[in-house]
Formats: structure tokens, sequence, C-alpha cells
């Protein structure tokens, strides 16, 4: 039996408010593990840090791709803040600050 387009609809507006309900959930954890590393406290330009996070991104999935700081048409991504950590526990950070 098919659905009405209304409860389609209504099944839709539901999956959104739990997109963005999911997505500012990940957004605030990447936030507080950013702000725990630093970040915070940097001047760099919103370009570069996404840059970055790329980088990271691409380190955790195993991929070999070059980061832009430009988001991709379609990727999805909504930006936020990311860090990571070496084997010595020391922040890292492919911008150049130390």
């Amino acid at each position: 039996m098919k659905k009405p387009s209304s409860k389609i609809r209504e099944e839709i507006a539901r999956l959104q408010e739990q997109l963005k309900a999911a997505e500012t959930r990940e957004a605030e954890r990447i936030g507080r593990v950013a702000l725990r590393a630093g970040l915070g406290e940097i001047e760099i330009d919103e370009a570069e840090l996404q840059a970055a996070f790329e980088q990271v991104a691409q380190r955790f999935r195993g991929g070999k791709g070059v980061a832009t700081g430009k988001r991709s048409v379609g990727d999805g991504s909504s930006g936020g803040a990311s860090a990571t950590k070496d084997e010595t526990g020391a922040a890292q950070s492919s911008a150049g600050e130390a």
C-alpha cells in the first residue's frame, strides 16, 4: 500500500529534525575537542582551518586527497572544528602554529 503524500511530508520533516539534532550534537562534540586543543585561541583564516580539518578527516579515513579548505558541492558538511593528537599527546596543527 502506498503512503499518501502528507504522510511522506511528515516523515521528511521528522527526519530533517533528527538530522539537525544529530549535526548539532556532532558540532558541539567537535567544538569541545577543538577548544580543549587550544584552537579557540589561535587566529587562523577559516579556509585554512577548514583545510586542516579536511586533512584530519582524510588521515582518519585513510585517504590521500589534498585539502583545499573549500567545501565540495553537495558534500553535506556543515563546518565545525576538530583536532587530533600525535603519539606524544601534543596537539597537531597543519597551519604552522606551535
